[in-house]
């Protein structure tokens, strides 16, 4: 089922999610839902927080990004072997980030139509469950890792704006006033103040 996606401004992106148990009642529903949302609304990311579910539940699409990347940017975004990932991370954790960092251009489906340069660690370990409840320890490196990363992000109450400096963020506040008043054209479901 398609869900509407909650806009910039709604609290519950600020909160931080609750650990999931497994047996939480239509979990698999849920997260086959989060899917659908995604899919539809081409993104490559969705956390459960942003459908209104304020849970450690989030999943990841880098494999369409890696399809549809010519070799010049796979070789920029992704390492040797890496043909990215598509995934469940329920509770995670990330345990280790590496110094080296790297900016690229973030947005979000909460956040439609805007996109910064955010500076994140280039390779990250993270501690997680799967759809299947079986636990999970791997270490992400490039766009996977940022698009992991994004994610968790939401988890802990965390949106891409927090990241970035004060000015940057000023100079977006008119555009982000828009998104939290509705006053935007969206080619997917969102839910506004």
């Amino acid at each position: 089922m398609n869900l509407s996606i909650l806009a910039y401004g709604n609290r519950i992106l600020k909160q931080k999610c609750l650990q999931i148990e497994k047996n939480t009642p239509d979990l698999q529903t849920l997260i086959a839902d989060m899917w659908d949302t995604m899919e539809n609304a081409n993104g490559c990311g969705l956390s459960s927080s942003q459908i209104g579910k304020p849970l450690q539940l989030f999943i990841a699409d880098s494999q369409v990004a890696f399809e549809n990347f010519d070799s010049e940017d796979r070789i920029l975004y992704f390492e040797k072997n890496d043909k990215g990932i598509k995934e469940t991370f329920i509770n995670a954790k990330i345990i280790h980030t590496s110094e080296e960092t790297w900016e690229d251009y973030e947005g979000c489906l909460s956040i439609p139509g805007l996109s910064q340069k955010v500076k994140r660690p280039w390779e990250i370990t993270i501690e997680y469950l799967d759809k299947d409840f079986i636990k999970h320890t791997k270490v992400f490196t490039g766009l996977t890792a940022r698009i992991i990363q994004h994610e968790y992000d939401h988890t802990q109450g965390i949106l891409y704006t927090d990241r970035l400096k004060p000015l940057t963020k000023k100079l977006m506040e008119s555009k982000l006033k828009k998104i939290v008043c509705g006053n935007i054209a969206v080619g997917y479901p969102m839910k506004f103040l």
